[in-house]
């Protein structure tokens, strides 16, 4: 058996057990992975809006890859101007979630993306999706989503930058820790998920398929927004100060932030 299984395996299983369970209306993956404070609402809310941009304003289908349970408000917004939202996942608590959110408006696919038959869409979506699909998988699985699109058609992923500049300043602090720390449990838990991502760089290879534009989508992970801004209205001021950078200075931020925002336009048909 190769390393990819049990890559998919630990994925589903966290999220079939602990990543959608939800104490309060939240989710365990939401109060891991994002910044929930007051502060931060207006600016991550306007993050996840960026993606919309991008998406055509009307359309068949929109592929979710991924699509967890759709867990933010922002999320429903993108395919309000499709027929139907095709959610794919390996969780079926997930799309059990998603299925009362979006009812007949959606189609819900059970399994790994790679082994599944989708018909053709008109845009896809793949957020925080990709860097949990093991190493040597990741290829495959993105030029599937652009083969699965129409010609013309817009795929945009959500990805994470290995050049984020934070990491690149605490990398010797953080590597010095490791020697002193005691090592984690093998438990499945969303702290031991799986997750890897290549350069920007490596986005290139996919240009023989179509354009691909780098954004960004937002420059800190949520734990650098909790212990960088604080939570007043100084943090609120810092958010929409940083919001505003982003927007003029795309290519910069998007090459140092943690979260760039890959757009790839299929070619089309000649």
């Amino acid at each position: 058996m190769s390393d990819q299984s049990p890559v998919t395996e630990q994925v589903r299983t966290i999220y079939e057990t602990t990543g959608w369970s939800a104490v309060g209306g939240v989710t365990c993956d939401a109060q891991a992975f994002e910044d929930l404070r007051g502060a931060a609402q207006s600016y991550v809310s306007k993050c996840r809006l960026r993606v919309l941009r991008h998406l055509p304003k009307r359309g068949h289908r929109l592929l979710d890859m991924a699509s967890g349970p759709i867990q933010y408000p922002e999320y429903l917004e993108y395919s309000k101007g499709f027929d139907t939202r095709v959610c794919v996942d390996l969780s079926q608590r997930a799309l059990d979630m998603a299925k009362l959110k979006l009812g007949a408006h959606g189609e819900y696919h059970l399994g790994d993306f790679l082994d599944l038959s989708i018909a053709q869409v008109d845009a896809v979506i793949s957020l925080h999706t990709i860097y949990h699909i093991h190493k040597s998988r990741q290829e495959a699985a993105v030029r599937k989503l652009i083969d699965v699109t129409k010609p013309g058609g817009t795929i945009v992923i959500v990805y994470s930058n290995p050049a984020y500049f934070v990491s690149a300043l605490l990398s010797p602090l953080r590597k010095m820790a490791r020697l002193f720390r005691p090592k984690k449990s093998e438990g499945k838990t969303l702290d031991t998920i799986y997750f890897d991502r290549y350069p920007l760089e490596w986005w290139k290879r996919f240009a023989d398929l179509g354009t691909v534009q780098i954004l960004p989508w937002r420059t800190f992970p949520a734990r650098a927004q909790r212990t960088f801004f604080p939570n007043n209205r100084l943090g609120g001021n810092m958010f929409s100060y940083l919001f505003a950078l982003e927007e003029r200075y795309p290519r910069f931020f998007a090459a140092i932030g943690f979260y760039p925002m890959i757009i790839i336009t299929k070619k089309t048909e000649t």
